[in-house]
């Protein structure tokens, strides 16, 4: 491919992003543990059924943002959030938003898959249960038969749905955790390095599922695997010291980004 239609690919591609709306939108967000400020004034828009990748060391903010897009950082004593992050053009953090229902909106899947203590069923139905989803036994029924589908779980667990969610293995447990998240409907699911416990025939499945609940959600993952960022995502935002050092479309990021300290993470030079 010469150099003008790598352009003009380059230059569609950017057209076709541009075009995406924004589903969230982090305005001049910069959050605070106690005295220390963890995040400076971060801009960041999340586009619509779309996977936006957060990349960056150890301790650069990027989980500190992905909680906050949820108010997960509400359970930590001391923690404040100034500026303002919008869901359609909400303000999450306006004092009359229902948080229980923001998190149903905006669902979080963790580091370690953490299933309740209860059967695999029960994790499922727990979330549609509580928020009045289902009218009866059979549409909760539906509700998890059809989560656990769209987690490419179901025709591993369908003959044992009602046993303990903790004895799957580490990744039917994420995979687990991701049903378990779809159940309520969110528009939008955030993903703290859901792979990092996982082998990698594990991780390669929840990769396959991430690029198929694209279609319906809204994805924003935390990785420290620069090949998973670059594999799953379309756009990708780079973090340091508590700083959005800049965003942009993932192939550009990986090979031409703006700003040096990208290019020096990507290629291992600190992290």
């Amino acid at each position: 491919m010469n150099m003008l239609t790598e352009a003009a690919v380059e230059k569609a591609l950017d057209q076709k992003m541009s075009n995406v709306p924004y589903k969230m939108i982090g305005q001049d967000v910069s959050v605070y543990y106690g005295d220390k400020r963890a995040l400076f004034d971060v801009n960041l828009n999340i586009r619509e059924n779309t996977v936006t990748a957060l990349i960056g060391p150890s301790g650069c903010g990027k989980s500190t943002f992905l909680r906050s897009l949820n108010r997960m950082n509400d359970t930590i004593d001391g923690c404040r959030v100034t500026g303002k992050i919008s869901l359609d053009g909400d303000d999450i953090y306006d004092p009359d938003i229902d948080v229980v229902e923001l998190r149903a909106r905006v669902g979080m899947v963790f580091q370690k898959p953490n299933p309740f203590p209860k059967s695999i069923y029960e994790n499922v139905s727990y979330g549609p249960r509580i928020h009045g989803l289902a009218k009866s036994k059979a549409d909760l029924d539906q509700i998890v038969e059809s989560s656990l589908q769209r987690a490419g779980l179901w025709n591993e667990v369908k003959d044992r749905v009602h046993e303990s969610g903790t004895g799957l293995s580490g990744g039917q447990q994420q995979r687990l955790c991701i049903a378990r998240a779809v159940a309520v409907s969110p528009e939008v699911i955030l993903m703290d390095e859901p792979c990092s416990a996982l082998d990698p025939i594990a991780t390669a499945k929840v990769e396959e599922l991430i690029h198929e609940l694209r279609e319906n959600y809204t994805i924003v993952i935390v990785t420290h695997s620069m090949q998973q960022a670059a594999r799953v995502s379309q756009r990708t935002a780079m973090f340091h010291l508590g700083n959005l050092v800049e965003e942009n479309d993932t192939d550009k990021m990986f090979t031409n980004p703006d700003d040096s300290r990208t290019q020096d993470y990507i290629m291992g030079r600190f992290g």
